[in-house]
């Protein structure tokens, strides 16, 4: 089934696709910011294909900012250990 076609948008908004957008963006590019000054560029990129991952498994599209954070959060704990293989294998490679 679409997930899209499950939204049931709010009887007060006329079209909650620019919204969701903005949400969306809004907490990918806070994201991949915060990733990309405490980890670099390569790990907000992969932070990044892991969020939109994320959000294409979701069960349909969030629609509130505490939603839309959760997507981030399930990502964003994947990192510490990608992070350590990566030290790990970086310290291997200077020994």
């Amino acid at each position: 089934m679409n997930s899209l076609a499950r939204f049931k948008p709010s009887k007060n908004s006329g079209n909650p696709c620019p919204d969701l957008t903005t949400m969306a963006e809004r907490e990918l590019s806070a994201s991949f910011s915060a990733v990309t000054q405490l980890f670099g560029a390569e790990e907000a990129k992969l932070a990044a294909e892991g969020w939109l991952q994320e959000l294409i498994e979701n069960d349909g599209l969030p629609t509130s900012t505490r939603e839309w954070r959760l997507i981030t959060t399930k990502v964003l704990t994947r990192l510490p250990s990608r992070v350590n293989a990566s030290f790990l294998m970086n310290e291997a490679q200077i020994a």
